[in-house]
């Protein structure tokens, strides 16, 4: 049978792979964040403290899948308790990509301001849609912290909107690129980072859906954002 210690070592397993992934949001949120004042500043610095902190991420990413296969493997849990479990291994996957995003735009911030290249503008853009993607990033964490679900269609509408500067900055970079064709090297670059920034916020919503799901129990990955709000709100 088990017994009262047993249910309360295996709350504290829960407990911890729950911690594990509140540890890597913050992480990682500070990596993007890092990431893009590196770019902005041309700290040079700062980009490899990111480069070097995503082997930080990978190894979080891989201690908390292994604690949750082991929870699987030996408490067989069930029901919400499983979909924590799931929801838990499918958002540091995603956490995970975050943190291989900010490194790439770290890598991006090197490379552009090592090689003595023309004044990049733009940056009021790249800013605003990262400032969106975190944004994303901090409510999908909060609802996973707080077990609710309210957010998720607003995520899934900024998404929207990160989508809609990503079109409109690309289309201006080439434009310029265009214009001035001395540019081409530094604006592919940075048509890159702006993907990079524009996939954060795609994680940052995958998070939001899985949370969706671990509560609710309904899988809206392909759902439209009205059945999104209609399931969240159910």
């Amino acid at each position: 049978m088990q017994t009262e210690h047993t249910y309360k070592q295996y709350d504290a397993e829960l407990e911890s792979a729950r911690a594990q992934v509140l540890e890597m949001g913050g992480l990682v949120e500070d990596m993007v964040n890092k990431a893009i004042d590196a770019l902005v500043s041309g700290d040079v610095a700062m980009a490899q403290q990111v480069i070097a902190a995503d082997d930080r991420i990978n190894q979080l990413e891989v201690a908390c899948d292994e604690a949750c296969t082991q929870i699987i493997a030996r408490r067989q849990p069930a029901a919400g308790d499983l979909r924590m479990i799931l929801t838990i291994i499918r958002i540091i996957n995603d956490l995970e990509r975050i943190g291989d995003k900010a490194a790439k735009i770290s890598r991006f911030a090197v490379q552009v301001h090592d090689s003595d290249r023309i004044t990049i503008p733009r940056y009021s853009e790249l800013k605003y849609m990262a400032g969106l993607s975190l944004k994303m990033l901090r409510a999908s964490l909060d609802s996973f912290a707080r077990v609710d679900t309210t957010s998720a269609a607003s995520v899934a509408r900024q998404d929207m909107e990160v989508d809609e500067e990503f079109h409109l900055l690309t289309r201006h970079l080439i434009t310029y690129m265009m214009e001035d064709p001395r540019t081409i090297s530094t604006f592919i670059d940075l048509m890159f980072v702006a993907k990079a920034i524009e996939r954060i916020g795609d994680h940052a919503k995958n998070i939001s859906e899985h949370v969706v799901f671990m509560v609710k129990g309904k899988n809206v990955r392909h759902a439209t954002i009205e059945e999104l709000e209609k399931e969240a709100a159910a």
